[in-house]
């Protein structure tokens, strides 16, 4: 019995793993035949809801599907990136006539030119009515696919806002087109192309000319990563790439890093809670997610406003973080911090009573609130503290808030 419990929990893991992913067959008029689509939906996914994800686009689906998949699980379970809408086509002996291509431009031709038209003009359409799909487009090509995706970035409203190129096979001028597109992009274009020091020898030279090339380039509209990896093949390069690939184009997206708060939110000049607002306001633009400041980048920053001795910041972040959280003491614990620092203890001793009201974080329990009240307390009755807010209310009504008991509603020892 208890084994065939087991087994039915382990089928029904599998099954709701699986059911995240889908095939489906689209008929195609501008190919005049059917193909086979992979699609993958983030966890959670809800058709319903108002919540949209970016579209990775795959080439290739045939064997590049799986490793995009799973790279962007393992990515967004640890939040180093959103989950997305991952949509593959599966090209199997197909592949050389969608990658047909000119030999002088390196431009799709003939049947290359229909596939084109294809993922343009009918597919990704289709994608973007059936699915809740943001704005923000990922195309990851390899080899002659890596080549064919760049033609997607050369038209005048380019298709795609990212592209990971994994040892593209650039053929005639398309290198020269790549270099001219990024030096004139007038949008913003994240752009990533990886080689190997084992890699196929005429790809690798190109590559590396390629890159010489774009790495010249001064454009502020253009974020550019490259890789030579080492001691891997032209295949065993791929998973590498993927992850180093997502790594960089969501890099907005991850929580905020050490480096960053270092380099750019101890030296901001203003109150950091602005810095915040408008760093979330940039995730929302780039990527077309509304995602919530989360309470760990309140702790950093706050720590940050404390290095700085900025007591201005730390006022503004509480009441930022009352707005983003209203049923969470965080904020009224920053206000009662803040009450504090310029010498208003009564005024503390409101936002902790206030605090104790309201749901505990995961760094702030009702205890920390409670001994912070009773020492505030205690030093009030030994000092007798003068609190400017407070003037005019009464001594009575002053020594009866002192003397009263600190009631810690919502404890576990209720």
């Amino acid at each position: 019995m208890k084994k065939a419990l087991i087994l039915t929990l382990a089928l029904t893991i599998i099954g709701v793993t699986f059911a995240q992913t889908s095939t489906k067959v689209f008929e195609s008029s501008k190919l005049n035949s059917k193909r086979t689509l992979k699609i993958h939906l983030p966890k959670n996914y809800d058709p319903s809801s108002n919540l949209k994800y970016p579209l990775v686009f795959v080439f290739d689906a045939d064997y590049l599907f799986e490793p995009v998949v799973g790279q962007t699980k393992f990515q967004s379970y640890f939040d180093e990136m959103p989950g997305s809408i991952i949509v593959g086509v599966v090209q199997g002996n197909e592949r050389v006539y969608d990658s047909f291509f000119d030999d002088v431009t390196g431009l799709p031709l003939e049947s290359g030119a229909r596939f084109f038209e294809f993922v343009g003009q009918e597919l990704i359409p289709y994608l973007d009515s059936k699915y809740k799909t943001s704005d923000f487009r990922v195309a990851v090509g390899h080899n002659i696919m890596g080549n064919f995706i760049n033609s997607f970035m050369l038209k005048d409203k380019p298709l795609f806002h990212a592209y990971v190129n994994l040892s593209p096979d650039l053929k005639g001028s398309m290198g020269d087109n790549i270099v001219h597109r990024l030096s004139n992009a007038r949008s913003e274009f994240f752009y990533y192309m990886a080689t190997s020091t084992d890699d196929k020898r005429m790809l690798h030279e190109t590559i590396m000319e390629t890159n010489g090339k774009i790495k010249q380039i001064e454009n502020t509209n253009v974020t550019y990563y490259f890789d030579e990896f080492k001691d891997e093949s032209h295949y065993t390069l791929v998973t590498g790439a993927i992850s180093r690939a997502f790594d960089k184009i969501f890099e907005l997206y991850k929580p905020l890093q050490e480096k960053e708060l270092k380099e750019k939110v101890l030296p901001y000049e203003g109150t950091l809670d602005k810095y915040l607002v408008d760093r979330y306001k940039k995730i929302e633009d780039r990527f077309g997610i509304v995602k919530p400041i989360a309470e760990e980048e309140f702790q950093k920053v706050v720590a940050v406003a404390e290095e700085r001795e900025d007591l201005e910041s730390l006022e503004k972040l509480g009441k930022l973080a009352n707005k983003e959280y209203p049923e969470s003491m965080l904020g009224d614990y920053y206000l009662a911090q803040h009450a504090e620092k310029i010498g208003k203890p009564k005024k503390a001793v409101k936002f902790y009573e206030e605090a104790l009201l309201l749901d505990a974080t995961t760094s702030i329990t009702y205890e920390d609130v409670s001994l912070k009240l009773q020492e505030i307390k205690a030093t009030l009755e030994e000092q007798d503290i003068e609190d400017p807010d407070l003037e005019g209310e009464g001594a009575e009504i002053l020594t009866e808030e002192l003397t009263e008991g600190v009631a810690v509603e919502g404890s576990t020892e209720d």
